[in-house]
């Protein structure tokens, strides 16, 4: 039988889908059978606005952060598959205020193997949007990374983003910290070892990072996902709150070099994340679990703020009551206005919610702005089909 031209073009092109497809089947082989952890050192894939059945499916959600434009755009930015091998991130915004919450604007997708968590949106102070997350070879590999992207115009239609890089070892989490002197630093931490938390500092704007000095927790049953956040305080000294079993602290006189033995913080909070920022007036702001004199779980999410550089704290705002309400970021508008992010019962319900209020609000311990939001939904689990 004599082929037309056509024809010979398509049994050619076949075999060659075929024979890659085989070898990509075979490479696969190999790499299941020797898995190789420096895998984790490429980055994640980065997919922007990915179709909606794209995203893989999920029955656990949470972790969340949060930032906001200058002018007005919100950022939010939440891991799925949460705490297990195959955990990825989703990034959305609201340009009414969150009221309501765009699809999917980008997704980022670990290779085989690999866990992408920690996830971190951040507003520099030149106004660009930068996304940090985490990855590990399995569950923990005991080396970690962070990476991030940025996009240098996060209030256009289709923001554009920079290729992603790998800044530094450890688990990130929170927002970076700018100091008066205009350097940022940036904490993370390689959980349960000898001077775990490090702070990696920038003194260009973000274009490097360099290991500037580690904090130690002394105790090895304390260890954990350290979670560390660094305020400036107005004497120059560097005060660093820390997740330990409970909540520590240390302080830092030479800009992030070295650090004091991290201690117990008189301050009693459950084995969970916590939230602690400077606001436009002065004061700090706290964001924690329960009273301030009593250890509860991961319940009762309430704000307090100090006038006295964290040595003391008033107010009280409760900003949800209910058991399973955890892992609080937020950030303050240029009203004043406070935006506080978190999850409720990442498994079954995987909310993701977020509060708005004032310092008036905290200072009196309820209500008495009139501009106080609670619970507003950013995202839900389950996906109902055609989500």
């Amino acid at each position: 039988m004599q082929l037309t031209p056509m024809k010979s073009l398509t049994l050619r092109l076949n075999a060659h889908l075929f024979a890659t497809a085989a070898a990509v089947l075979i490479t696969g082989l190999g790499a299941a059978e020797e898995p190789d952890p420096d895998i984790a050192l490429k980055p994640a894939h980065v997919i922007i606005n990915p179709w909606r059945f794209h995203i893989p499916p999920t029955k656990r959600q949470g972790v969340p952060g949060l930032e906001r434009t200058a002018k007005g755009r919100l950022w939010a930015i939440y891991g799925r598959d949460v705490e297990s091998p195959r955990h990825y991130q989703l990034l959305t915004f609201s340009d009414d205020d969150g009221k309501s919450w765009s699809d999917t604007h980008l997704m980022i997708l670990p290779r085989r193997g690999v866990r992408a968590s920690g996830g971190c949106v951040w507003i520099d102070p030149q106004g660009r949007l930068w996304v940090f997350w985490m990855q590990a070879f399995g569950l923990q590999d005991g080396r970690y990374g962070v990476f991030a992207i940025r996009s240098d115009d996060p209030d256009a239609d289709d923001p554009q983003w920079s290729a992603p890089r790998r800044l530094g070892d450890g688990v990130m989490l929170n927002k970076p910290t700018v100091l008066s002197d205009g350097d940022w630093l940036l904490t993370s931490s390689v959980w349960k070892t000898d001077n775990s938390i490090k702070v990696y500092a920038s003194t260009d704007q973000g274009t490097s990072f360099t290991l500037r000095g580690t904090a130690h927790i002394a105790d090895p049953k304390t260890r954990g996902p350290d979670e560390p956040m660094i305020v400036e305080r107005k004497d120059g000294s560097l005060w660093m709150l820390v997740r330990v079993q409970g909540l520590a602290e240390t302080v830092s006189t030479d800009r992030g070099k070295t650090w004091a033995p991290v201690q117990r913080s008189p301050i009693k909070h459950c084995t969970a994340r916590f939230f602690v920022r400077r606001l436009k007036s002065g004061s700090l702001l706290l964001v924690k679990h329960g009273p301030l004199n009593k250890r509860v779980g991961r319940q009762q999410l309430t704000a307090y703020v100090s006038d006295d550089e964290g040595r003391t704290w008033s107010g009280g705002l409760m900003i949800d009551e209910r058991e399973d309400v955890t892992y609080p970021d937020g950030v303050q508008a240029g009203d004043g206005r406070i935006y506080i992010i978190y999850d409720h019962q990442r498994t079954p319900l995987g909310e993701v919610l977020m509060a708005t209020f004032t310092e008036e609000d905290v200072r009196a311990g309820k209500p008495v702005s009139g501009k106080i939001r609670l619970r507003g939904k950013v995202a839900s689990l389950p996906l109902q089909p055609g989500e």
